[in-house]
């Protein structure tokens, strides 16, 4: 029997791990392609032999997601794997049409084909969409877990945006090691506020080896915690599934995969962001997650917005600095930046887009949703350069920086500025304190 032609349609993170987990070294498959979508400069390179294994000695190509179609003629194409998150059905439907059309299955692969088994107790964190306040998530269980005197170790999502190969795994204990692994923006965001409170988090791309690096950390592991990016379900098996939701996009959680799957796998739900959105989205949502998991413990949650120096900024004209994912596929049109200089009272919010240079200028025309704010993409040393550029010729009297990490430490900006910090604070009961004292209790973990 010959074997089956396949394509993995992905964005550098769960179309690596179906292939490692389900295709690297199976007889029956040959993987002639990965496309990218969603993340820059990642087609054009290849997915190194040195991570694919014996049946890959040339490693695999990979290619821009527009290519599709001819790809699909030119490797004589039996299946397709849509492997990447965030995205509508409607989305998702249209590459099936492009797939189907040229005669190739169009495949999803589910949790049973790619999650991992830990040998230690594992939460995972997910969320319904890109932006929903998932990280803090992720802090406010690890910080909850660590005032029981326990080691966590997390795991975050992959972000392998330079050199696949020597990212193969990734660990981060200090601020030092983002420099040695020579992270971008969006990795540093998500890393260093971890490292920072104390605790070790792993990454990069092949997760099998990662899971057995962090279940044996020198420093030591009770839990591993999943700390899931965009709305993905996670790469391990998990003892406690927390997914969280935003009330500021309704409905979003019916209407996006994968982030419908991680909802339906929840064990908790969490309905951030309640203290800014409006009471008839905050049930929508509620209603919409006991339509689809009536066993899902749900809670309500403040994201709690604190400003460095709020006098720096009132009454004044205010560029706002964003986190580049939330707004750009996560479609949002405001953040925690926006959402404190409006409690604070700005004078007014300076439209960065007459300023904005290189590649800023192609984000801002590819995601026109996108008014008088600027979204923080740094995911290589042009694209610094481009945003330091862009805040530096901006027309504003102060700048407010509302990523998770000081943007101010990794480009020279001339301008006043002050960060915004934001976390989770649940409403009432039932709270994680009391689900991880269940948690904690049930696994005998000590």
């Amino acid at each position: 029997m010959s074997k089956k032609n396949v394509i993995i349609i992905g964005a550098a993170g769960r179309d690596f791990h179906n292939f490692n987990t389900y295709y690297r070294d199976n007889e029956e498959y040959n993987v002639v392609a990965f496309t990218a979508a969603q993340i820059p400069d990642i087609d054009g390179r290849k997915y190194p032999a040195v991570l694919a294994g014996e049946l890959y000695p040339e490693g695999i190509p990979i290619y821009a997601q527009d290519d599709l179609p001819e790809l699909l003629k030119k490797y004589n194409v039996d299946e397709c794997v849509f492997a990447y998150s965030d995205v509508t059905y409607q989305e998702v439907m249209s590459v099936g049409a492009i797939v189907n059309a040229a005669g190739a299955n169009f495949t999803l692969l589910g949790p049973n084909k790619t999650m991992l088994k830990s040998t230690k107790p594992v939460i995972s964190v997910t969320a319904v969409r890109t932006g929903t306040g998932k990280s803090q998530t992720s802090r406010k269980i690890i910080e909850t877990l660590m005032e029981h005197d326990l080691k966590v170790v997390a795991v975050r999502h992959p972000m392998p945006y330079g050199d696949i190969a020597a990212q193969k795994v990734q660990r981060f204990a200090t601020v030092d090691d983002l420099k040695k692994h020579k992270c971008t923006i969006e990795e540093m965001e998500e890393y260093e506020p971890h490292v920072t409170r104390g605790n070790i988090i792993y990454a990069g791309v092949d997760y099998e080896e990662i899971l057995r690096a962090a279940e044996n950390d020198p420093d030591g592991c009770d839990v591993i915690l999943w700390d899931g990016g965009n709305n993905d379900f996670s790469f391990y098996q998990a003892d406690l599934a927390v997914n969280v939701l935003d009330p500021h996009r309704p409905g979003h959680e019916l209407k996006y995969y994968p982030g419908e799957v991680s909802l339906r796998h929840a064990d908790v739900a969490i309905i951030n962001k309640v203290d800014s959105a409006k009471q008839e989205d905050i049930e929508t949502v509620e209603n919409n997650i006991k339509a689809v998991n009536p066993e899902a413990i749900i809670m309500k949650a403040e994201s709690t917005i604190t400003v460095d120096d709020p006098e720096l900024i009132k009454g004044k004209r205010v560029l706002v600095v964003e986190d580049g994912p939330t707004l750009t596929h996560g479609e949002m049109q405001i953040g925690a930046g926006t959402v404190a200089a409006e409690r604070i009272g700005v004078a007014s919010f300076v439209d960065p887009r007459p300023f904005a240079v290189g590649s800023l200028k192609d984000t801002f025309e590819k995601y026109t949703h996108i008014d008088k704010i600027l979204p923080a993409m740094g995911y290589g040393e042009q694209q610094l350069k481009d945003l330091e550029e862009t805040i530096n010729q901006s027309d504003c009297d102060a700048v407010i920086i509302g990523t998770p990490i000081d943007l101010s430490r990794v480009i020279n900006i001339n301008k006043p500025c002050t960060r915004v910090h934001y976390d989770l604070a649940e409403v009432g009961s039932p709270n994680l304190k009391e689900v991880l004292a269940d948690f904690i209790k049930q696994h005998n973990i000590k």
